[in-house]
C-alpha cells in the first residue's frame, strides 16, 4: 500500500473500481479537460510508445492505458506532483507500462533516444502576464500558468518527441487556437483535427481539443461540437458516456 501525505486522498478514476488515483485539493486534482483529452486521443492498441507532458499525477497515462497497452512515458516539472504520479502508477501496478520523468519538459525532451508514436499534452493555458487569472496556490499556479514553459516551448516539446507521422494532441483554451496554429506549423505540427467544447449550448465554447500529425499535409477535420451540460445543469447524454462509460467508446484508436 502506497503513503498519503495528510492532505491526500484516493479516489477511484471515475467510474473505474480497477484503477485508483492520489488526488489532493491544495496540490492537484484532475479536471474534465483531462478526460476530454483521453478520450480524444488516437492511440495505438497493441504496441507503440506514448509520452505525455505535463502529466501532473499521471492521470492521463492511467486512463490511456486503460485503451491501450503501448508503453507510455510522463515527465511532470513539479516534484510534489511527480511523486503523486509516481506513487499513483504503483497504486495501480502499473509500473511495468508507464514510467514517470521528473524533469523540466524544455530538457527531457532533447535526452529521448527514441521518438514517440504519441504525444499528449495538458499545459498552463494562461499567460503570466495575466495576473487576475493566478491562484495563490503555487502549485496551482504552475500547473495552471506559463511559469515555467509557455506555448512555444509545449510545441516545440511536443515536435521534438514525436515521430515523423506521429499525433500530438493537446487540451487548451479556444481563444489560443491562432496562436496554437502559427507555433505549430513553425515546427512542422500540422493540425489534423479539433473539437470545441462548450460548457453548455448557446454559450461560447471554453475547451479545445487539438490533435497535429508531424509532417502532415493540410487536411483538418473540425469534428461536431460536444456540450457538457444540459440547460438544468445536468451532464449531457455524450458527456456522461465519456465520464462514465466504457473509455474505449471513443471512435480513435
Amino acid at each position: 500500500m502506497v503513503e498519503l501525505k495528510s492532505d491526500e486522498r484516493i479516489d477511484y478514476l471515475l467510474n473505474d473500481q480497477r484503477r485508483q488515483i492520489i488526488q489532493s485539493p491544495t496540490v492537484f486534482a484532475f479536471s474534465v479537460d483531462a478526460v476530454l483529452l483521453a478520450h480524444f486521443t488516437y492511440l495505438p492498441i497493441k504496441r507503440g510508445r506514448v509520452l505525455d507532458l505535463c502529466t501532473g499525477n499521471g492521470v492521463i497515462p492511467l486512463f490511456l492505458t486503460k485503451r491501450s497497452q503501448a508503453e507510455m512515458v510522463g515527465v511532470e516539472i513539479q516534484e510534489r506532483l511527480y511523486d503523486m504520479a509516481v506513487r499513483n502508477v504503483q497504486l495501480n501496478k502499473l509500473t511495468d507500462q508507464i514510467d514517470m520523468i521528473h524533469g523540466d519538459l524544455r530538457e527531457e525532451t532533447r535526452r529521448f533516444n527514441q521518438t514517440f508514436d504519441v504525444v499528449t499534452c495538458n499545459p498552463p493555458y494562461f499567460k503570466t502576464e495575466e495576473p487576475n487569472k493566478r491562484n495563490q496556490n503555487e502549485h496551482l499556479t504552475i500547473a495552471r500558468h506559463e511559469v515555467y514553459c509557455d506555448l512555444n516551448d509545449v510545441l516545440k516539446a511536443c515536435s521534438r518527441s514525436v515521430k515523423s507521422g506521429g499525433k500530438v494532441s493537446m487540451v487548451h483554451r479556444p481563444n489560443r487556437l491562432s496562436e496554437i496554429i502559427t507555433i505549430a506549423k513553425s515546427y512542422k505540427l500540422e493540425v489534423k483535427r479539433l473539437k470545441f467544447v462548450y460548457p453548455k449550448r448557446h454559450k461560447e465554447a471554453n475547451i479545445l481539443l487539438v490533435e497535429f500529425a508531424k509532417d502532415g499535409q493540410p487536411d483538418l477535420k473540425v469534428e461536431p461540437p460536444l456540450y457538457i451540460h444540459e440547460e438544468n445543469g445536468d451532464y449531457t447524454k455524450e458527456m456522461t458516456k465519456i465520464l462514465y462509460g466504457e473509455e474505449g467508446s471513443s471512435a480513435h484508436g
